[in-house]
Parts: structure tokens; C-alpha cells; sequence
């Protein structure tokens, strides 16, 4: 028996092929399993080569697989695109309907399944994702009645005929692979899951979830791949605690909607992509300028422009850092997890009040869709921090005097009310203002003001839950892998066949983008011999953070890769050992 496995169907955009992994995944998800997902997908409604890929495991998994163990294809596109990750014997299951051919130089054993024709003898060919699933889970050798309870889950709600029918298009489809294989097949058979309650969703949702348990209850956005799962998800649930979603016109209106309802008391978060924050860049600079909290989410994509909409891409970091006119005061969130996607959110939340400014929670395209195993969230852990917001009477001001919203304190963070309330009147503006809020131009005041807001996220490191993620078992490392979002999973993997093979590396993970968290990651940059910081871009802006704000960018080696592809862990072993050859020469 295997404690993992990796299986992936394909075919053509609109064909069933996201609704065949969901059923199937979550029929494994009862079971006990861990799952990692990653979906490739056109950027088009119908028409084009789609795929989700998932890998299986009886331990905890943060990473697709290198390869691939069984491909089940609706098409023949399927195989030649995706035949060569196959290992040796591995197994495709093909729609008999396309003649399925295996490629040259592929050792694969391929199964024909009348996958189309069992559908439509049960009236449609919208059956044949439940038949080819069913063969996926037939030769696997789990227990049907498993995957049929799924299949009830998912289309009981329409009714019971559809439910039986495709429970049958599951057993037809079972009994012909099964029969013509002569049983499962012996060399899959997985060991048993551990049959403990887990969580199996894609980042976006929990972001969602992370919202609403942090007490936001409004969330004004536009949809834009890969952000639009946020939105969804809310407009579902908001409903339910007395919020509500709100379809802007674009994403300019989007912001400035945000930080409205931000500044009138009340929890807000839009959600977007590359193409969205760049309009949003304005309405971000008058939340600093005023001192106005927001939560806003870059769900990082392929770019410039409309670029790759659909694939993998971290490129955005300098411009969430840097891409306001004027200098603000910002924090920037780098969540690594599922698990951190929900309570990053919540801190988001509680950092953008504590301190008054833009939070911008920045993830990736992979750990935005892909759909992954995660632990019970522990609601126990969330609080809601308010910062200086006056909830109670305030004591009346000298006469004629406006409340001082924008008082200088020590700590930079100034008293804050909520529009309408007795004694707490002041001025709003986006201009350079004074203290009670009105314009002023005073050179004096400008300087004093510009202090005052830079001055103020001094301390967020020392705030922030885990500005850096560290596993480092080794006190001076052959190598320090450096790396954020999503790549974290992928680095832990490749860090531990590192030092399988003798090298002795660590890994951090850095979670606080901006202010950059110097103090906290400089110490292990000191004692590693060489660094190499893995990212998905073409300029290595991650590297050019760590350059800028702790140095020693003579150790520094820059991973890149920007072709909408994540990282792969045997890419990085590949890299480092390399690297590491090379160095001791």
C-alpha cells in the first residue's frame, strides 16, 4: 500500500472537469485524507484545456506533486498535454469515444471507458464527470458507498431521479474498469486515512470566513479572477450577521466604498487582482492621508495589463509596498496557508484599526483557487481589536474647538469617532491638514504630520502573529530558502529532501512584507553560508526587499519563475543542490 498518490483529470473548459474533481476530492475528504489542488484553467468561459490536479496523502501535504500516478482524460488534448508527468506505469482512464493514444515514449497503461456512452444511455452526456470519477475510484479500490454519499450531497438538491442517475453513471463505469482490469489495481491501493474531520477549501473561502468572524459586515467590490471567490462567498453568508455585498461599478468606486463605510464605523474589505489594486492606488492613498482603516485583498495573477488572468504569479509586492503617489503608512499581509488566509484576515482587520492605515492582505493565484486540506479553525483564537475608536461619550471640547481627530500623540495614533457623535466633530479632507483636520499648508505642520503617520507602524512587527515563519533546525545552515505565499508548502518539502541528501538547509517563510520585519529575519541571514529566495516573478522583488532592508546581498541567489506555473519541490531541490556544488567548489 501507498501513503500517497497523485490523480488529475483534464479536458475542455465547460466539460464538467472542475465538478468530476469535487466529487471526487470530496469523497476523500470524508475519508480522512489530506488533499493539495491546483487548478489550471483557460482564461475564457467555455472552450480550452482545463485541468485539476490532486494529490492524496495520509499526512499533512502543502504542495503539488512532482508527477503524476493516474491521468483521467475526456479528451485526447488531455493526454498529450499532460501525459509526460505521468511515472513509469502510471495509468490514464480516457473516454473511449476519442480513441484515446498514448504517446510515444510514454510507458502508461491506458483504459479506454465508454465514459460519454454510459452517460447518455442515462439520458445525457452531463453524466459522464460521476462515470469517470467512478472509474478513478473503482480501480483505487475505495468504498463506493463513500463516493455515492458524496455524489448525494452534491445533487440532492436536485432532487432524487438526478441524484440515482448519477450514482449509476458511477457504478456502470466502476464495474467496466473493474472488469476489464480484472479487480483495482494493487500498486495504488492507499493506506487508510486517519477518518479524522477536516477541512478542504481554497483560500479565498477562508478569507471570506476570516471576514465575518472579524465582524466585517460590508464589502464592496468588482469581480476579477482569481479575487471573485471572496466576493462570492460573502454575498452567500454577509446576509446571514446583517451585512451585505455590494456589485460596484469598478474598482475605484469599490475602495472608495470601503474606506466610507470604514470611516462611519463599520468593518469593510473589497477584493481584487493586479489590474484592480492599480485603481485603486488613489482611494488607498486618501485612507493614509486620512488615517481611514480598510482591509483590501490582492489576489496576486500573471501580468502586466490583463497578462495571464488565470495562472500563477507573485509580481505585485513592490507595487502594494510602494505604488500609492506620496509616501503613506501601509501594512502588507503575506499568508502562507489555508489556516493563515483565515486568521490573517482577522488581524488584518484589528492592524488596520490599531493603527489607522490601509491593510492589504496580499496572496497568490495558487493558494487563492487551489483547494486544500486544513485543520478545524479554532474561532476561540479570534478578537476583535478596535485601536483608539471613542465608542463611549465623549467629554465636551473648549468652546468652538473641533474634536482633534489627527492629534499628535507619542505613538502617532490619534483618538478616532465615529461621524455624528456628540463633541467629536472635525474635518475630513485629503489635503495636508492640522490636527483638527482642516487644510493647512504650514511647513511646520506638514513635517510634523508626515512623522506622525510614518512613525506610527514602527512597532507592527511587534504586533504582527509571526512576521516570519521559521523552520530551522540547523544553527549554521548550508542554506536559508526564503520564500512567501504559497511557495511555502513547496519549500518545506523540497527543504526536507535537502537535507536527506546531505544539505543542511532551513526555511523561512516571511509573512510581513511592509514594514519589513529586519530585525526579526536578520539574525539567520548572518549564520546561513548562502541564500536563496524563491518567488514567482522575473525581478526578484522579494530578494530586493531582504536587500534593501537587512542586506547581505552578497549570499543572495534568486529562484525565479514566471511562465504561470508554480514551483515544483524537485525544481527547488534541483536549484539548491546545484547551488550548493557550486558554492563548495
Amino acid at each position: 500500500m501507498i501513503s500517497q498518490l497523485s490523480w488529475k483529470v483534464g479536458g475542455q473548459q465547460g466539460e464538467g472537469v472542475e465538478s468530476t474533481d469535487k466529487i471526487f476530492s470530496t469523497a476523500l475528504t470524508r475519508l480522512g485524507y489530506y488533499l493539495y489542488g491546483y487548478r489550471h484553467f483557460s482564461s475564457r468561459i467555455k472552450g480550452g484545456h482545463t485541468n485539476n490536479k490532486i494529490r492524496i496523502s495520509t499526512k499533512p501535504i502543502r504542495a503539488i506533486s512532482d508527477d503524476l500516478d493516474i491521468l483521467v482524460a475526456f479528451d485526447q488534448e488531455t493526454i498529450d498535454v499532460n501525459a509526460h508527468e505521468l511515472r513509469e506505469n502510471g495509468v490514464i482512464i480516457a473516454d473511449a469515444k476519442v480513441n484515446p493514444v498514448v504517446p510515444e515514449g510514454i510507458k502508461a497503461r491506458l483504459f479506454p471507458v465508454p465514459i460519454t456512452a454510459i452517460a447518455e444511455e442515462l439520458g445525457t452526456s452531463l453524466f459522464k464527470n460521476m462515470a469517470a470519477s467512478g472509474a478513478s475510484w473503482a480501480l483505487l479500490g475505495l468504498p463506493l458507498e463513500v463516493f455515492n454519499k458524496a455524489v448525494e450531497e452534491e445533487f440532492g438538491r436536485k432532487g432524487a431521479a438526478v441524484v440515482e442517475k448519477n450514482i449509476e453513471a458511477v457504478r456502470k463505469a466502476a464495474e467496466f474498469v473493474l472488469e476489464l482490469n480484472g479487480g483495482p489495481l494493487p500498486e495504488f491501493q492507499l493506506e487508510p486515512a486517519d477518518g479524522r474531520q477536516k477541512l478542504f477549501m481554497i483560500g479565498n473561502d477562508a478569507i471570506g470566513l476570516g471576514a465575518v468572524a472579524a465582524g466585517c459586515r460590508f464589502m464592496p467590490a468588482y469581480p476579477i479572477t482569481p479575487a471573485s471567490e471572496v466576493m462570492e462567498y460573502l454575498i452567500k453568508t454577509l446576509p446571514k450577521f446583517g451585512g451585505t455585498v455590494i456589485q460596484t461599478e469598478d474598482e475605484i468606486a469599490a475602495c472608495t466604498m470601503a474606506i466610507g463605510a470604514n470611516y462611519g464605523g463599520v468593518r469593510a474589505l473589497t477584493a481584487s487582482a493586479g489590474p484592480g489594486l492599480s485603481l485603486m492606488m488613489e482611494a488607498i492613498g486618501l485612507a493614509g492621508m486620512t488615517e481611514t482603516p480598510v482591509v483590501i485583498v490582492d489576489t496576486q495573477r500573471g501580468g502586466p495589463s490583463t497578462g495571464l488572468p488565470t495562472k500563477q504569479e507573485q509580481s505585485d509586492v513592490l507595487a502594494m509596498i510602494y505604488g500609492t503617489h506620496g509616501e503613506i503608512p501601509k501594512i502588507v499581509l503575506s499568508p502562507s496557508t489555508i489556516e493563515e488566509c483565515f486568521y490573517d484576515t482577522i488581524e488584518a482587520f484589528n492592524l488596520a484599526e490599531i493603527y489607522q492605515v490601509p491593510v492589504i492582505l496580499l496572496t497568490d493565484l495558487q493558494l487563492s483557487l487551489g483547494k486544500q486540506t486544513a485543520e478545524p479553525l479554532d474561532f476561540k483564537k479570534v478578537t476583535i481589536e478596535r485601536g483608539t475608536l471613542q465608542q463611549g461619550e465623549l467629554q465636551p471640547n473648549e468652546e468652538n474647538k473641533l474634536f482633534k481627530r489627527y492629534e499628535f500623540t507619542e505613538n502617532g495614533i490619534s483618538p478616532r469617532v465615529i461621524p455624528g457623535q456628540k463633541y467629536g466633530l472635525h474635518h475630513v479632507t485629503g489635503v495636508e491638514h492640522d490636527q483638527e483636520g482642516r487644510p493647512s499648508e504650514s511647513p511646520e505642520n506638514r513635517k510634523k504630520m508626515m512623522d506622525k503617520r510614518m512613525n506610527k507602524i514602527k512597532t507592527v512587527s511587534k504586533k504582527v502573529t509571526d512576521p516570519i515563519k521559521v523552520d530551522a533546525p540547523h544553527e549554521n545552515p548550508d542554506l536559508l530558502i526564503i520564500g512567501m505565499g504559497s511557495t511555502g508548502g513547496t519549500i518545506d518539502e523540497a527543504r526536507r529532501r535537502l537535507d536527506a541528501s546531505g544539505v543542511k538547509s532551513n526555511h523561512i517563510t516571511v509573512r510581513l512584507l511592509h514594514p519589513f520585519p529586519t530585525e526579526e529575519l536578520a539574525p539567520y541571514l548572518e549564520k546561513a553560508k548562502q541564500v536563496v529566495v524563491v518567488e514567482n516573478n522575473a525581478t526578484g522583488q522579494l530578494a530586493s526587499l531582504i536587500k534593501l532592508n537587512v542586506g547581505y546581498a552578497d549570499k543572495l541567489n534568486s529562484m525565479l519563475k514566471y511562465n504561470g506555473n508554480p514551483f515544483l519541490p524537485a525544481e527547488i531541490t534541483k536549484y539548491c543542490q546545484e547551488l550548493n556544488l557550486v558554492w563548495q567548489r
